[in-house]
């Protein structure tokens, strides 16, 4: 990683992740604790292999789909961490961000998803439903010009403003001599191992069950 200059002011990273997809997830492994803890506890013979595989099944599959999706941004890259895998995209590698039915990054040619920025086509249309009663009321026609309270645009969905403000750090970061490099990616080996290994002890527990 290259150190930045005295000169640059070095900011934390911008961490971007769905709240709902944290409380959902909080409330399944509560739920699978629950139910996996009660067939250890009470269970007898199979029974509680089986929650323990259950267990480690659906635990990590849980946490990869809920708690673990985030984006973290800083000036000079972006770090998707999705399900199973974790890209690093520096800034100048980056081609475009956009958000259409879903949030993605483009660079050298391929398209990586952001989970933790899910686009609702509801909450867009909840935006673009307060955006029509406030020209309403201040009095705009369909072909006003928009002023900077419209650019500064607060009544766009959440999803949208992310994939604003992750465009704007990658434009201007691009030429960053910290931006320079290519896109990584690591597989989510502590996510994939232990799922793999409580679907395969459920296949042996019902093939022997």
């Amino acid at each position: 990683m290259t150190t930045p200059s005295p000169h640059e002011p070095v900011y934390a990273d911008r961490v971007y992740r769905s709240p709902m997809a944290v409380v959902t997830g909080v409330l399944l492994l509560a739920l699978i604790g629950w139910l996996c803890g009660d067939a250890v506890v009470r269970g007898g013979g199979t029974a509680r292999w089986a929650g323990l595989a259950v267990a480690l099944f659906a635990v990590p599959l849980t946490v990869a789909f809920t708690l673990r999706p985030a984006v973290f941004a800083n000036d000079d890259r972006m770090r998707v961490r999705n399900p199973f895998r974790v890209i690093t995209l520096p800034w100048a590698a980056v081609d475009v961000v956009r958000a259409g039915y879903s949030a993605e990054v483009l660079a050298e040619g391929s398209t990586y998803q952001l989970w933790s920025v899910p686009v609702s086509l509801r909450d867009r249309k909840k935006a673009g439903r307060r955006l029509s009663r406030r020209d309403a009321l201040s009095g705009k026609g369909l072909g006003a010009e928009a002023g900077p309270a419209d650019a500064d645009g607060p009544q766009r969905a959440a999803a949208d403003r992310a994939v604003d403000e992750l465009r704007e750090l990658a434009e201007r970061g691009a030429a960053r001599p910290g931006a320079q490099g290519s896109v990584t990616v690591k597989w989510a080996y502590e996510i994939i191992v232990p799922a793999v290994l409580g679907a395969a002890a459920l296949v042996v527990l019902l093939a022997t069950g």
